[in-house]
């Protein structure tokens, strides 16, 4: 076993459950507040938590898994393996206090028909509240309005060809590539505006859609008739570069197109075509590769904007990770139902 400085180990009598936290101490600090980690250690007969990384070899793993009823894991976590598993042979939940849970899964845990709960809902809001600001902004053309007001113009009673590109969420046309938790808030928090929302998610009935208050139509009605095309698929084989140059010159000249999926879901050199028009906007969160080289063409565009990767949850929105996960710990032991639980059967479809 490789040195393990130190552990924090509290134990309560009567209180026969461990609760291992398998994460580097560095990300327990992002995702979890001192009170939730009071809540966890008020639930466990022993909370296991790394004082140290837990380092590149399996061994430190194996030493905190040993005997666990619950594991918790996030980024950078080991994939729960059969030989860590193996050394928790109670083991009755796997809560993963980030995204995408396919870091940590194998087949070994799924034989165990363990529960696995993600926090992807939590991730999925913020995507979705990012979506909605941006949607604002872009149709506002603040992006414009902003650059020319460092030269002094001004646009409360001005008619030109800047406040002519000025748009409310009134009567304009949303597309809405992916129904998957980020794009059904998204199209939640739509609602609340005299919008027509279009989506396109080849696993939604139209039924379904349109009780998420959205048209079901095809990828390329969406593109054709779109004011804001937000991409919000997860990536799998099947999206990528589904948005192409085809699709791309579909779209309207004054249309917005806003990528907070990941890079591989637009193809960048087809983008690039399509801006030589220099009338699409494009903002884009994520990139491919992630990040682009320092002189890439997508920094300079002046009809681009790059966001960094900043949809999800950054700084202090990494904290309702953890409140998110003591919670659905507190649900499994009152035996209520579980907000965040994977189904295995959907795990392919699955950002």
């Amino acid at each position: 076993m490789p040195p393990v400085k130190s552990e924090l180990c509290i134990e309560k009598g009567g209180m026969m459950n461990k609760i291992t936290m398998l994460q580097n101490p560095s990300v327990i600090r992002r995702v979890f507040t001192s009170s939730a980690l009071e809540r966890l250690s008020a639930m466990a007969g022993e909370l296991a938590v790394p004082s140290e990384p837990l380092g590149e070899t399996p061994e430190a793993a194996e030493h905190f898994i040993r005997n666990a009823d619950v594991v918790i894991t996030s980024w950078a976590s080991p994939a729960l393996s059969q030989n860590l598993l193996d050394l928790a042979p109670n083991l009755k939940l796997v809560l993963h206090a980030a995204g995408s849970v396919k870091p940590i899964i194998t087949d070994a845990l799924w034989e165990r028909r363990i529960p696995v709960i993600s926090a992807a809902s939590v991730l999925s809001r913020g995507v979705a509240e990012t979506a909605l600001g941006l949607t604002i902004m872009t149709l506002k053309n603040v992006w414009e309005v902003t650059a020319q007001t460092r030269a002094g113009n001004w646009w409360n009673n001005r008619a030109d060809e800047v406040r002519e590109h000025i748009r409310e969420m009134y009567g304009v046309t949303i597309g809405v590539i992916g129904a998957g938790q980020a794009g059904r808030h998204y199209m939640e928090l739509l609602r609340h505006f005299r919008v027509n929302i279009l989506l396109y998610d080849p696993t939604v009935s139209v039924q379904e859609a349109a009780a998420l208050g959205a048209q079901s139509v095809s990828l390329e009605q969406l593109m054709e008739s779109s004011d804001v095309v937000m991409v919000l698929a997860p990536e799998i084989p099947q999206t990528y570069h589904m948005i192409n140059e085809e699709r791309l010159f579909m779209m309207k000249d004054d249309a917005v197109l806003i990528n907070l999926a990941r890079g591989s879901l637009v193809d960048e050199d087809a983008l690039g075509k399509r801006l030589e028009s220099g009338k699409l906007k494009v903002i884009l969160d994520v990139t491919e590769p992630e990040p682009p080289p320092a002189d890439h063409w997508l920094r300079k565009h002046p009809n681009v904007m790059l966001t960094g990767h900043i949809a999800g949850a950054v700084n202090n929105g990494l904290l309702s990770i953890g409140d998110f996960t003591v919670d659905e710990l507190q649900r499994f032991y009152a035996g209520e139902r579980l907000i965040g639980e994977i189904d295995p059967t959907r795990l392919h479809m699955l950002a």
